[in-house]
């Protein structure tokens, strides 16, 4: 797969996305970046799963957010 040679995000459970912002940025940061409620009020990595598997753009917005993340770790 050429296309996903470049991803970091490929093959990388959501769950463990989650784990790896929150602790390079912290809640409040990841909430400034995407400003969802899940990030901002009361955040756990659980309720963050239950939002962001029932709604594609904020799923979306982290996945970008984690291959920035990564790039800026290279």
């Amino acid at each position: 797969m050429e296309t996903q040679k470049n991803n970091p995000g490929h093959g990388v459970k959501l769950v463990d996305m989650l784990k790896e912002l929150e602790k390079y940025y912290g809640w409040e940061h990841m909430a400034y970046k995407i400003p969802i409620g899940c990030f901002k009020n009361n955040p756990s990595i659980g309720s963050s799963l239950t939002f962001l598997r029932r709604t594609g753009w904020a799923k979306n917005e982290v996945q970008e957010l984690y291959k920035k993340m990564k790039q800026s770790q290279q």
